[in-house]
Order: structure tokens, then sequence, then C-alpha cells
């Protein structure tokens, strides 16, 4: 059975909520982590999802996946873009980073982001 990127943020999302609850001054630490990481300066915000996609790849990390994907849709990056980062990934982590790189395509679709030509 095929993975379910929104299935999986959903579940993740769920438990952080569980985890705010009980841990509420380090959750707070990592959303103004999260948030000052990821303002535009220098780099622009979808450039940094690319980077956050690309470590996400490299980390096997399926929620992570799930998540960046579903924010470079919401950004507007392109499937070239996408397909550009993702070949990094392959370039540097090999094998095992072509099958996350094949995973995060699919999630970068199942959010709305553009599908392959026919």
């Amino acid at each position: 059975m095929a993975k379910s990127y929104k299935d999986i943020i959903a579940d993740t999302s769920s438990n952080i909520a569980k985890l705010r609850k009980g841990i509420p001054e380090t959750m707070q630490g990592f959303y103004a982590l999260s948030g000052a990481a990821g303002k535009a300066g220098v780099l622009d915000e979808k450039t940094k999802e690319l980077i956050a996609m690309a470590l996400s790849v490299a980390a096997r990390c399926d929620p992570c996946v799930g998540y960046h994907a579903k924010a470079l849709v919401k950004l507007g990056a392109t499937r070239a873009e996408v397909e550009e980062m993702l070949g990094m990934c392959v370039y540097m982590g090999g094998g095992p980073s072509l099958m996350y790189a094949a995973a995060a395509i699919a999630a970068y679709e199942e959010f709305g982001g553009e599908k392959a030509p026919a």
C-alpha cells in the first residue's frame, strides 16, 4: 500500500498536539526556532523549504517529507525546482536518498503540486 503523506502528517500533528500539552515550553521553543529559521532573510522562504526537504530526504523522515512537500506547494515551488533539489539529494545520498526522493515527489504531487508530464 502506498503511503499517504496527508495521513502521515495528520497523525503526526495529532501526536504533536499531545506533546504541546505535556511539554509546552519545549514545544514553544521548537516553534520559535522553526519560525526564526524559516523566516525570509538573505534566503527566501521557498529556498529554505527546498533545503528543509533535502534534509528530510537525507534523514528519511516521512512526516518531515510530508510537511515540507505541503509547504513547497503552498510557496509555489515548481516541479522543476523540486526535482532539481531531489537530484542533489540523490547525488549526495545515493540509493537510499533516491528512494526518499521518489517518496518526496509523490508527497509534492499529493499536496497539489504539478504532476509529471504524461
